[in-house]
């Protein structure tokens, strides 16, 4: 039986969630972008209030206007005419767009985490203040209700409105077929602005509304903002009805659920369900929705255009370069040593997005959740504690946990063989996600994991060694996958999955063996990564931070696997040496730059370095030779032949 005091209050959680997809709905309806970074828009906003109420003593009417009126229209406009404008001119694809919108999300997310911290804050000022309305029969509705409602119906009238007017028109025209919309003399550029500005506007709202009832961080807020990409999936990027309604019931059952008590595992279990119901209903909505109707028509959904369009001219002794960078680590200090263990474990987990989203086209936002994977399933083996299995010693484990882990990746690629681009980025989001909040954040599966390095490699120099050893392993692996003709497949499936298929190339299974494999390269990097901290951290594997770890590899050249290693250097250089946030901020900026340096940076610095040492050609006739030209033997007796005089009675050739 339901209860109606517990409906009404989910209802409240409901009305913020739905109002959230629907701004992430509205946003990608007027725009064509799938806007990852709506989340880091709300959390910006939430933290700005906060801000000026707490610290600043701003009125909290006075601020919440300044925010939600000039603030938030004025950032969409900014990043429609600086980050998203110039892809648009040089028609980026939905993969490039994408890239930018995550590149939009990490930039907040590092300025946050530099100006804010990145503890939690309880003391989110309350826009809506604490009231309970009294409905017939005694009922109880919170006031904050009653507002996420009136605004969602607001936005949902104004929606239906809109369609019939003549800016609808213009906004769906613009979105479908913009060069045919600006040559029928519509302003598309104003159009985009509009909607990235009524996008961030929504995404402000959700913020502050949502921020009294979450803890104020930066990537758990943004990370539960994100969870409310389920009502979009069920809406399928169409429907704002469905997707508020999708919100209110999913509220509505987190709430009911609060009244049913299990005794023993089963009641830790529904515990876990009860607090991520919206984290179970993006799994189900992406494993039961069969297409999104995206915008423009079917996105060929690879990252082809991110990538390089051919290799970098090699470079002698590079190699020799290369092994004396990774290797100078064993000369520091041991704070400093300590610090760079991270490096070659990160860079294999790098590598492994290089694998599945470089040389075959396929957007993985998921190697966060193979590399926790891969270390707790290795914790566990080294302790003797994993279910079925005994104790696996030494090196063995690195060899056994990355095995154990490729079932896993398999299942996350059975969908990509029928999904692509936004779909399958999303897919591979919701199950990175559902393995953080059901399997790392779970106490009953990591409390008393233990991690150590092998027995042999216990000291940070020996540990280091091994590290090198692995990742020459996962070098000599992405070599194999990338040359030959299993890699003339990958690029053929990366550049045209039609053609490739039509010329006989089995894209399915080809799919499944690069999930696979990467999925085994992001285990072993994650159980080195722990095994250098000795320690299992579960924030070390958030999902966002694996969005970040995406970013970089598309930055340093998304089909480089060099660019992953010096991507994972860089990341480790600045989170070591300078305030924390600093790396991720770092990052951000890069990825925002893609739409004017396309490969990535060391792409773009080789073609700027070329550039500057091609010699110019001369403007005036070619010089004539000051000394006669010599001639070969063989064109001396072509110059005989041809001034020989004819012989008597003959004629001249």
């Amino acid at each position: 039986m339901l209860t109606l005091e517990l409906a009404l209050a989910g209802l409240g959680i409901g009305s913020i969630a739905g109002l959230s997809g629907l701004g992430l709905l509205v946003t990608y309806r007027l725009t064509g972008v799938f806007n990852l970074a709506f989340g880091a828009i709300a959390m910006g906003v939430a933290y700005l209030l906060w801000q000026e109420v707490r610290i600043w003593h701003w009125p909290l009417a006075l601020a919440a206007l300044f925010d939600l009126v000039v603030v938030c229209p004025a950032f969409g406009v900014l990043i429609e005419r600086l980050v998203f404008r110039p892809l648009q001119r040089r028609v980026a694809t939905p993969a490039e767009r994408l890239v930018a919108s995550l590149g939009v999300l990490i930039v907040l997310l590092g300025a946050a985490t530099l100006t804010w911290g990145a503890q939690a804050r309880l003391d989110a000022p309350s826009l809506v203040p604490y009231r309970q309305l009294r409905l017939p029969g005694g009922a109880k509705l919170p006031l904050g209700t009653v507002v996420g409602l009136a605004v969602i119906t607001v936005v949902v009238l104004g929606l239906a409105i809109g369609r019939r007017t003549s800016l609808g028109l213009q906004v769906r025209a613009v979105v479908e077929r913009r060069e045919l919309a600006q040559l029928q003399g519509l302003d598309a550029n104003r159009v985009a602005a509009l909607g990235w500005a009524l996008g961030s506007t929504l995404a402000g709202v959700a913020g502050v509304l949502m921020a009294p009832t979450l803890r104020l961080q930066p990537f758990g807020f943004t990370l539960v903002m994100l969870e409310t990409m389920a009502v979009v999936v069920v809406a399928r990027l169409t429907s704002p009805v469905r997707a508020v309604v999708g919100g209110l019931f999913v509220g509505v059952a987190q709430a009911e659920l609060t009244r049913v008590h299990l005794q023993g595992h089963a009641r830790a279990l529904l515990e876990a369900v009860t607090s991520n119901l919206f984290v179970v209903a993006l799994l189900a909505a992406v494993l039961v929705v069969r297409r999104l109707d995206e915008a423009g028509g079917t996105d060929a959904g690879t990252t082809a255009r991110l990538a390089t369009r051919g290799e970098l001219p090699p470079v002698r002794g590079w190699w020799m370069l290369a092994a004396l960078a990774l290797a100078a680590p064993l000369l520091f200090g041991a704070p400093d040593r300590r610090a760079a263990l991270a490096v070659p474990a990160l860079a294999i987990v790098l590598v492994s997005i290089v694998v599945v989203s470089g040389y075959s086209g396929q957007i993985s936002l998921g190697q966060a959740g193979f590399a926790g994977l891969g270390a707790l399933v290795a914790a566990r083996l080294a302790a003797g504690t994993l279910p079925g299995l005994p104790r696996i010693p030494g090196v063995a484990v690195l060899v056994v946990a990355p095995l154990l882990v490729v079932p896993v990746g398999v299942l996350m690629g059975w969908p990509a063989i029928r999904r692509r681009g936004l779909f399958l980025a999303i897919t591979t989001f919701a199950l990175s996600v559902a393995m953080s909040r059901f399997v790392f954040e779970q106490p009953a599966a990591t409390s008393g994991v233990l991690v150590h390095p092998p027995d042999a490699f216990g000291s940070d120099n020996n540990f280091y060694v091994l590290e090198l050893l692995c990742l020459a392993v996962a070098f000599a692996i992405v070599r194999n996958l990338h040359h030959g003709r299993l890699g003339r497949a990958l690029i053929a499936v990366r550049d045209d999955e039609a053609g490739a298929l039509a010329c006989g190339v089995d894209v399915r299974r080809l799919k499944l063996f690069v999930f696979a494999a990467s999925s085994a390269l992001a285990a072993l990097g994650g159980a080195l990564l722990a095994m250098g901290t000795r320690a299992f951290d579960p924030v070390a594997f958030d999902p966002i931070r694996g969005l970040i770890w995406f970013a970089a590899v598309v930055v340093f050249g998304i089909d480089s696997a060099p660019g992953a290693v010096i991507g994972a250097g860089l990341l480790i250089a600045l989170d070591t040496s300078l305030p924390s946030g600093t790396s991720t901020l770092v990052i951000g900026c890069a990825a925002l730059l893609l739409g004017r340096l396309p490969g990535g940076l060391l792409h773009s610095a080789h073609r700027l370095l070329e550039r500057l040492l091609r010699r110019p050609a001369p403007s005036g006739p070619p010089p004539t030779p000051s000394r006669a030209i010599r001639l070969t033997s063989a064109g001396r007796a072509v110059a005989r032949s041809i001034h020989r005089p004819p012989a008597a009675g003959g004629s001249a050739p």
